[in-house]
This record gives C-alpha cells, structure tokens and sequence, in this order.
C-alpha cells in the first residue's frame, strides 16, 4: 500500500506512504517494539477499510436514488402519456446507457408532457366553466350559486375526453340559444298583449324576472325553467284577460249597433266608436292595434250602452212605432190584412202603463216581425203568381179595350207598337188558365200546411180564383151563343153579306152590340176584375169578391145589325180569343 500510494501521482506531496514512512522514523528514534508497531498499523488497516466500506456504502445510495428517481421517470412519463393520450411520446431505448445517461434522456419529455398537460387542463377548466355557467343559467340562480367550484380530472385529458366535453358545450349552447329565443318570444308576445290591453309592460315583465328588462342586454337574460314557466303563465294569463275583455266589448258592441240601428243614430255619432264596432267579428288573434281592449275603452262604451238605454226609454213610443210600421209593411207586402190603428193603441196602452217592460216590449216586437218575414217567405212563391195573375188579367183588359178600337189598323203612330203587344197580350192570356190551376193547386197545399185559409188582402184566394173561373166560364158561354146567333143570322140572311175586296182595305168596323157596364165578352172577370188602368189589381180583384157576383144582365146584339163581312163579325166576336193570324 505505501508503495501504491508513494507512486500515485495525484495525492501530492503529502500520500500514505510518506507519512507511514514518517511514522517508521518517528518509531525508530523512539525505539517502538515489533508488537507496538504492528497493532498500530493493523489499528490503520482497520480503519481504512472503514472509510472504504463508507464511501461504497454512500454510492451504492446515490446509485438507488437515481435508480429511483429514473424508475420515477418513466413512471410520470407513462401516467402522463396515458392521461394525455399520446402515443408519439415513448422513451428512447436507452437501456446500455448509464444511469445518468438515461436519466438526461427521459427529462425533455417530460418537460414537454408538463406543459403539454398544463395546456390540457386550461383547455378543461375552460370548456367545462362554459359548460357550469350555462347548466346555471338553464337551473337558474341557486345553481349558480352553490356551483363555483370547478374540479378537472387529471387522470384523463384525451382528445376523446375534451370532444365529449366540447359536444355537451354545444348541445347546452343550442338548448341556451332555444331557451333564449323562446324568451324573447314570450317578452315579444307579452309586450303586443299589454299594448292592446293598455297595460305596463315594463313592470309586468320585470315581475317576472329583472334581467327581462330592454335595457339589459340579450345574452344576460334569465333562461331558466322558472322564467320560461313565469313567462308562459303570464302569456296565458294576458290571453285570458285579453278574450274576456273582447267579448265584453263585443256584447257591448252589438248593444250599441242595436240601438244605434234603433234610433237611428247618424254616421257621425256612430264613427266616435268605430274602433268598438270594427272588433264585433274579430277573432282574439285579429285583434292587434294597441290600446283596442284597454279598461279605459271598455269603460268608456259601458257608459255610452247606457246613456243610449235611457235614450231608448224616453224614446220608447217611437221606437215601437217605429218596429210597428215595419211589421205593417212586411204585412202589406205580404197582402195579409190586419188592425194596423188596433195595434198602435195597444202599443200606446202598454207604454203609458208601464205593464211591461220596454226591452220585453221590443222583443215581442221583434218575435212578431220575425214570425211575420217566416209568413211571408211561406206566401212568397203563390203572391208572385198571383202578382203574374193578375198582370196577366190587365194585358187582358187591355187586348179586350184594342179589339174595340176601330182605329187599330191604321197607320197611326205607335200602331205597330199595339200591334206586337197585342200578340204577346194574346200569348199571355192564353196562359191564365194553366196560371189559374197552379195557383188552385199551391194554395190549397199552402192551406193543407198551415191550416189556415190563404187570404189576399183579407179576402180568400180561393174564393178569388172560383169567382174568376165562373166569370170566365159564363163569359165563355155567352161569346158561343152571340157567334151561333151571328151565323145563324148570316145563314138566313146570306143577301146583306157583303165580302171586301180583297185588294181594297177594311173600311171602320162598327162594335158588335154594346157592353154592358163597360164589361167584356172576351171571358175576363168584368170591369171589376179585369185591372184596367185606372184600378190596382189587387183592389179591383177584393172588389169583385166583397161586392159579389157580377151583373149577368148583358143586352145581346140588337136586330138592326150593321151587315159586316163574317171575317170582321168573328174578329169582334171571339174577344180574347188568339186571332189566326196577325191583323
């Protein structure tokens, strides 16, 4: 050893070799025994060895602490490998390396997988914050109360891990974007409905949240289950409100129509509650205009109902009047007779009275014109036959007058007007008797129906019609018995018949006997009956009934008769009879 340590360079001057030397110099001047010398340098050995076994105790420790701390490594690495989900990041093979080596290796991938992580987390934390603050704002204040703190799994921060995160952020972002257009639905709802109702919207939707407020901003508004159920109720609630106060104003509106229709109340009166009247139709939807069913207006028309309901009263007797002359004019125009003075003095009694009430006095007064318009729908369809009837009776009155007029070839003015109305006079009146059964026919099923007896202007139709038919017929009868006369007088007699020319023009013709009271031989119902033009039709046919039958008192043809041709005697003859041909 002294030799090894004497030769070793590095130890300097000072080695074990020259102090053991020393010590030997140190033993020889004292005189030291063998014994003493050799415990001595044993007791030296000994302790060496101690200082060796230290020093290979101190590394062997060193070298476990990297061992350690290497194995830690690569244990950090594969935990954040597996955390991260990363797979381009596996450690070199380094394994014929030192320690050391391997140790320098593993540390900038690790460095890089921190920050890496680091990255991940912030990422985390910020999608599931934005995923905390919108599932707050969807449950609403106590939620996000209570909900601040915010834990991210660091066990894994895969890419996976982050999209399911993302997908849930964006499925909460929609349902927030769906939250919020149905409130701003439901505030845009509840603002037109407190403009047509006339109410605050900014405290009524305040009331529902505060943050609903126009002046905050779109993306701060509440969205949670508690405002959108707050808001639909509240819109439910408006919608009410809003159809029972346009019913209300509806009734209100139809009171007001009614008796503006009543008493006739001008166009300019009526047009300062036009906007009342529009809305008596309209559906709850239609009505949009702002202030169109606010308390202020329906108060307003309330006082107008009844200031025109104590009109109505003072004005009692002419409205009734008024409802009575109507019911007499669908009565006239039905020809129904009735007491029209009778009724008015009931009306009169009634009021002065006070024995019934006026609204129940009008709504009778409305049942009987309502039952009287039913009347005469059922009569309808007979009056416009009896009005063809008797239109019919006067074309006949007046081809009877123009058979008469011995002027009627001639060539005046306005003779060929005659002429053709003579042919559809004809025509007409060769359709009264078809007119005359279906009349017959149609009352009596009319009268099979009601049970009642058809009357025109109080006197029985059927009475009418069998009047009308018996003169017809009689009349009929006495035209047969004046042509045979003629003929048998032109047959005994054939000396005084004188045929014209037939290139000369027929000289005046004199009438064939008179007529008496003015009455035809042509079959219609007389003077009385025939709705000449100086008598109505319907009073001249009532006439021919009150006054009963017609004289059947008629002069024949005197025997001093004026020799005609038989062409004219037939022609004067045959009345209304269709001529062959045209004159």
């Amino acid at each position: 050893m002294a030799i090894t340590d004497a030769q070793n360079p590095l130890l300097g001057e000072i080695s074990c070799g020259s102090l053991l030397q020393q010590l030997q110099q140190i033993w020889d001047e004292v005189g030291e025994s063998d014994d003493v010398r050799d415990t001595m340098l044993l007791q030296l050995e000994q302790e060496c060895l101690h200082v060796y076994k230290r020093k290979v105790d101190q590394a062997a420790k060193s070298r476990a602490h990297l061992l350690q701390a290497l194995a830690d490594a690569k244990s950090e690495h594969s935990g954040l490998v597996l955390a991260l989900g990363e797979k381009s990041y596996d450690i070199p093979d380094e394994s014929t390396g030192t320690i050391m080596e391997q140790l320098k290796a593993i540390a900038p991938l690790l460095d890089k997988l921190w920050k890496q992580k680091a990255e991940k987390i912030k990422e985390f934390s910020d999608v599931q914050s934005q995923i905390q603050k919108i599932c707050g704002e969807i449950a609403g204040s106590k939620l996000s109360e209570h909900a601040v703190t915010l834990t991210v799994d660091e066990s894994d921060l895969s890419l996976r891990k982050l999209d399911e995160f993302q997908t849930q952020l964006q499925e909460l972002q929609k349902e927030k974007s769906d939250r919020l257009h149905k409130v701003l639905d439901f505030v845009s709802t509840v603002h037109d409905l407190c403009g047509v109702l006339g109410m605050d919207f900014l405290s009524t939707i305040t009331e529902v949240h505060p943050s609903l407020n126009d002046s905050i901003g779109v993306q701060s508004k509440s969205i949670s289950n508690d405002t959108l159920s707050m808001l639909a109720k509240t819109v439910l609630a408006l919608k009410e409100d809003k159809k029972q106060r346009l019913e209300k104003l509806q009734e209100l509106a139809v009171q007001l129509s009614d008796l503006w229709n009543l008493m006739d109340t001008s166009i300019e009166e009526r047009s300062l509650f036009y906007h009342v009247t529009c809305n008596v139709t309209a559906s709850v939807d239609e009505v949009t205009i702002p202030g169109a069913l606010t308390l202020d207006l329906i108060e307003q028309t309330v006082v107008e109902v009844d200031r025109l309901d104590q009109l109505k009263a003072s004005r009692m007797k002419e409205i009734a009047f008024k409802k009575q002359g109507e019911l007499e004019e669908i009565y006239a125009n039905a020809h129904i007779e009735i007491d029209p003075e009778a009724a008015r003095e009931k009306i009169m009694t009634m009021i002065d009275c006070a024995n019934v009430e006026p609204s129940e006095l009008l709504a009778d007064m409305d049942s009987q014109i309502a039952r009287a318009k039913e009347e005469a729908l059922s009569r309808k369809d007979i009056l416009d036959k009896v009005e063809k009837w008797m239109a019919a009776c006067e074309e006949e009155s007046w081809l009877e007058d123009y058979n008469r007029d011995e002027n009627r070839y001639n060539s005046s003015r306005g003779a060929h007007i005659n002429l053709k109305r003579a042919e559809k006079a004809r025509i007409l009146v060769n359709k009264i008797p078809a007119l005359v059964d279906t009349l017959v026919t149609k009352t009596r099923m009319w009268e099979d129906d009601r049970g009642a007896s058809f009357a025109y202007d109080g006197v029985p139709l059927l009475a009418m019609l069998d009047e009308y038919a018996m003169l017809r017929h009689e009349r009929e009868e006495e035209k047969r018995r004046i042509r045979k006369k003629f003929q048998d007088q032109i047959t005994s007699e054939p000396e005084f018949v004188t045929r014209p020319s037939p290139n000369r023009p027929l000289g005046p013709k004199k009438v064939v006997g008179p007529r008496a009271n003015g009455g035809g031989t042509n079959g219609t119902p007389s003077r009385r009956l025939s709705l000449n033009a100086n008598q109505s039709g319907g009073n001249s046919v009532r006439s021919m009934t009150k006054e009963g039958k017609r004289d059947n008192s008629r002069p024949i043809a005197p025997l001093n008769y004026v020799s005609i041709s038989k062409e004219d005697a037939a022609s004067h003859i045959s009345g209304t009879e269709p001529m062959p041909s045209t004159p």
